[in-house]
Parts: structure tokens; C-alpha cells; sequence
């Protein structure tokens, strides 16, 4: 089939994409179809996605300090910029959930713009991922935390373990 050819046939509905492959970078997913990375993750089959609501950042937050390193990810037009380190404890402060320690993951949170949190199990390059990702009202990722890989490139196992009862234990409650 020629490039012109491809070109030419309809685009399937954004549900049935992704019930046919969730693989892929969403930010490109959502340029592709007009919608914003929430829509995306939104519309992938519930199996690979369960959405809590923004109110729960800061237990999340205390939660995920205690998984080790995490691979942190921020994710714009203009940058993917990945940070390997360990989160650490936060407080509330001038409008902020404030991010100090011996980490290279620090800074300063705008918490209340965080209105949903998605807990993300699909695959992603062909493997097996499992993320947070931390959306804002407009539907854009203000951040994203991923579980590790080790030298095999697989999940780490307690990492794994941490995210699926976080997910449910959260879920249950929301």
C-alpha cells in the first residue's frame, strides 16, 4: 500500500484505536486526534486505565515516597525530560505542595490545578508500562511518575506490587 493510499483511509474513532493497541506516546495519540492527553487516557479500555480524583495528590504523593527510585517524567511540545530519583516527602506551603531532600526530584507543585489522577497499566513500545499520570483542568499532564525498570528491562516487582494496591485501596475509596 502506497503512503498516498494510507493517507487516504478514515481514521478509526479514538475509543476503537485504543481498544485495538493503547501502545503509543499519548501526547502524539491526542495531537493526532484533536483531544487533550486526558481524553486519551480516558477513552483507553477500563482494564488499562482507573482514574481518581485530583483531590487525592497529596496521598499519593506520601505513598509514592516509599517506592525508591521512580522514573519522573514531564512531558511538553517542547520536552520530554526524565529524572530518575526518589520522591520526597512534601508539604503544603504559600499554595504549593513543596517537594525538599536528598533527591534530584524537588520543586514546588501547583496541587489544587492536579483535578485527575490516572493510574496507567498498558503497553507502551511494546512492553508492559505502569505510570501515574497527574492531569490538570485543560486535560494536559502536569506530570507523570512511571514504575522502574531493572537491567532486564522489566517492572520492578515491588514497584509493581505498591502501584496495584495503591490503585485499588484508592479506587476503592474514590
Amino acid at each position: 500500500m502506497t503512503q498516498a493510499a494510507k493517507a487516504e483511509q478514515p481514521r478509526p474513532p479514538l475509543a476503537e484505536r485504543l481498544a485495538s493497541s493503547s501502545d503509543g506516546i499519548v501526547e502524539q495519540i491526542a495531537r493526532d486526534y484533536g483531544v487533550s492527553p486526558f481524553e486519551v487516557i480516558s477513552q483507553m479500555p477500563a482494564e488499562h486505565r482507573t482514574i481518581i480524583p485530583g483531590a487525592k495528590f497529596a496521598d499519593v504523593m506520601q505513598a509514592l515516597t516509599t517506592w525508591g527510585e521512580i522514573l519522573f517524567i514531564v512531558h511538553t511540545r517542547d520536552i520530554v525530560l526524565e529524572c530518575v530519583g526518589k520522591i520526597p516527602p512534601g508539604t503544603f506551603g504559600s499554595g504549593y505542595f513543596n517537594l525538599h531532600g536528598d533527591s534530584p526530584i524537588g520543586g514546588h507543585f501547583k496541587a489544587d490545578n492536579c483535578t485527575h489522577i490516572a493510574f496507567v497499566s498498558r503497553p507502551f513500545m511494546g512492553r508492559a508500562s505502569r505510570s501515574l499520570q497527574f492531569f490538570n483542568a485543560a486535560g494536559e499532564a502536569m506530570f507523570k511518575v512511571f514504575v522502574r525498570r531493572d537491567e532486564n528491562r522489566e517492572m520492578l516487582a515491588d514497584q509493581v506490587r505498591a502501584f496495584d494496591e495503591m490503585r485499588a485501596r484508592l479506587a476503592a475509596a474514590s
